[in-house]
């Protein structure tokens, strides 16, 4: 919590983008200090796929969940990539809260 709001960390496919804008608006708008990713690889940002930075934004995104109290999975269709689940695992074993845009099968 910063202040009386709680601060919650996206994760998912950068190929949601448009999902990633919509939930950090709800999400805000209910209160919450939104963190977000800083570039969208599958949905155009190409710099992702330059040597060394795939790793950094990775490493970065940790990071990011370290600030949260909560991580919230933005799941399109029930997909979770590889890099979202290890974010997930993450989370948990720092005792973050695990919160899913749709319900988990």
């Amino acid at each position: 919590m910063v202040g009386k709001y709680r601060v919650v960390t996206l994760c998912g496919s950068t190929r949601f983008k448009e999902d990633f804008l919509r939930v950090q608006k709800e999400l805000t708008l209910y209160g919450n200090i939104v963190i977000s990713v800083g570039l969208f690889g599958h949905a155009g940002d190409e710099e992702v796929w330059d040597e060394g930075v795939k790793a950094m934004l990775d490493d970065m995104h940790k990071r990011k969940i370290d600030m949260a109290d909560a991580i919230f999975v933005i799941n399109r269709g029930g997909y979770i990539g590889s890099s979202t689940r290890s974010e997930i695992a993450y989370a948990l074993e720092h005792a973050k809260d695990v919160e899913y845009m749709e319900p988990i099968l």
